[in-house]
Formats: C-alpha cells, structure tokens, sequence
C-alpha cells in the first residue's frame, strides 16, 4: 500500500472512530429531546380521574405539548406545576361528560418533536390502557374493550423503544461485545445476559423481589465501568476472569439490569388480567431491540475492518475509554442524587 492510500485509509478509520464517539459522547446532550413525556390518568371516581402530566424541559423551558381529548372533559381543580429534577410535572383532576373508553386522545404538538409520550389510564374496574405516542402518531382511540392482541403488540412496542433508548443498557451490551474474543464466547455472553435480565424483571415484576430503583441505576452504570476496565486491562495483555468467563460478569450484572427493566416496566403499568402477556411481549420486545442493536455494531465494526491499518494504535483503546468515562459521569450523577 502507498503512503497516499495509507494516509487516506488512516484519515478514514479515524473519522469513523471519532464520530462514534461523539455519538457516544453527545447522547446525554439529546437526553432532553428523548426522554418521554409521560401521561397518567387515574379513575378515582366515576367519570373522574387524577391526571399527572410530565414533560421533559430544556433549561427553564418546557417541551410544548399537550393532552388533548375529542370528548367533553372539564377541569375540576386547578392545574398545579412543579419542577422534579429535569422535567415539568404537572396533577391535576378532570371530570369526563363524556365516557373516555372510545375518545380520542391527541398530544397535541407532539408532530415537531423528537420525543414520544407514554400513556397509561388507570379505570375504577381495575382495567388499564398503556399505549406509547409519537411524532408520526401523535393521536390514538382508547378502546372500548381492550384485546389481547393489542396489549400484546403495545407491550412488544415499548420493550423495543426501552432497550433502544436504554443508552446505559445498549453500552453495557456494547462492552459485553468487546470483551469477547470469538463466536461461542459472544453466544454465550449474550444467553447469559439475556437469562439473568429475564429472571429478575420476572420476579420484580411479578412481585417476588423488591429493589430500590435509585441503587440499581447506580450500580448499572458501575457495571459498565468495570467492564470497560476489564477490556482495557486485556488490551494490555492482563486476562482475568472476565475475559476467560465473560458470560459470568454478564449473567451476574444481567441481574441487575433486570431490575432496571423491571423500574421501567412498573412506570408504565401493568393491565389487570393480563399481566403475564404483558410482561412476555415487554421482555421480548426487549430481546429483538438487543438484537438489533447487537447486529448493528457488527454492521459498523465490519465496516471498520475494512479499513484496518497498522497506524493510530491508541485507536483500540477509545471505545472503551469512552464507554468507561461515559459510564463513571452517569454513575457519580447517580449517586449524588440518593
């Protein structure tokens, strides 16, 4: 190869690695914009519901969108505002002239943002209807009469948006990718992770286990800082356990990433009467978001090799430099907020 086409090739890689670290870098900069709005309705009383409306904010200014039903509905109190953390929370009661089972609900404004609004309406009967809104579909019917079917598709839905949007999830994923060296480790790896994840949203969400939520985010983001030391250590020719037995560190922190899914999952809610379809459809809707997730980084690190060189040696150590430091800023944030 000519020095031309190695400087060329050189300026190529480097651009790639810089800009997946950027992207790496820039994701808690968007955090705003991505999180969700949140909507929860609750029947306290025929026809009447306690309303909490919570939207992300932007320094001192509030995502501008709101709830908006077809039906005739009044305020019975009066809105009152607070500020929680980095978002807008807003309660409230209304009083619904009209059945709310069959209006439609529209967030209005939702069209010009990058964000989603999850919904969840809680009715006297026990009955709940959980359906996540976006840009492309600001506006939807709540059903008469929900159906399977449609618990299970939505609950598919939102265990794919979650783990998509789980940007502490996907770069332990990406570590756990890292770490191994060959195709029956990474199978192993990815089993491992997918079983312990699976175990502990079961029990915490069936009721069996009950963990604080602020901890388990904590120790999830110190879960990536040590992975992403342990493919630092090994890049430097120090191969402890983690590298001979990765699929052990990911079944042991799968644990807890799984009480995290199960924090997110309680958020959400639940329908009465069909919890366990609810939670299988969430948890593989979480399975094929990992997956995509998992053959995308193929995708790219494929492209990568395609331009591999024997310069910029440091350029192996980025990622998971990256990836740490990320993890370490998240996991001091974390608990400065206990």
């Amino acid at each position: 190869m000519s020095w031309r086409a190695l400087a060329r090739t050189s300026v190529a890689t480097a651009r790639v690695l810089v800009a997946l670290i950027l992207a790496l870098v820039a994701l808690p900069a968007t955090a705003h914009e991505l999180r969700p709005a949140y909507l929860d309705l609750h029947e306290v009383a025929p026809d009447r519901f306690d309303v909490l409306w919570k939207t992300p904010m932007a320094g001192d200014l509030r995502l501008a969108v709101e709830p908006e039903f077809s039906g005739a509905i009044v305020n019975a109190t009066p809105v009152v505002t607070r500020r929680a953390r980095d978002a807008a929370v807003q309660t409230w009661r209304i009083e619904a002239r009209t059945p709310l089972r069959g209006q439609t609900l529209t967030i209005r404004g939702l069209e010009t943002t990058l964000t989603d609004t999850l919904v969840r309406i809680a009715f006297a009967d026990g009955s709940q209807w959980v359906k996540r809104l976006t840009a492309q579909e600001p506006a939807a019917t709540i059903p008469v009469h929900p159906t399977a079917t449609a618990v299970a598709v939505e609950y598919l839905n939102l265990g794919v948006l979650h783990i998509l949007l789980g940007i502490d999830h996907l770069l332990f994923v990406l570590a756990l990718l890292l770490l191994t060296r060959n195709g029956m480790q990474l199978v192993k790896t990815v089993t491992a992770f997918t079983v312990a994840h699976s175990l502990t949203l079961a029990l915490a969400t069936l009721g069996f286990v009950h963990v604080p939520q602020a901890p388990v985010e904590a120790v999830i983001a110190l879960s990536i800082v040590l992975v992403a030391a342990e493919i630092l250590r090994a890049r430097r020719g120090f191969n402890g356990l983690a590298i001979h037995a990765p699929w052990l560190v990911a079944f042991a922190f799968g644990l807890l990433h799984g009480f995290g899914f199960a924090g997110a999952l309680a958020e959400m809610g639940l329908p009465a009467g069909r919890i366990p379809l609810a939670l299988l459809f969430f948890n593989v809707g979480v399975e094929l978001g990992q997956l995509a997730f998992i053959l995308t980084v193929f995708a790219v690190l494929a492209a990568v090799r395609r331009l591999r060189f024997t310069g910029l040696r440091w350029s192996a150590l980025l990622t998971p430099y990256a990836i740490g430091s990320l993890a370490m800023a998240w996991l001091i944030q974390r608990v400065a907020a206990f």
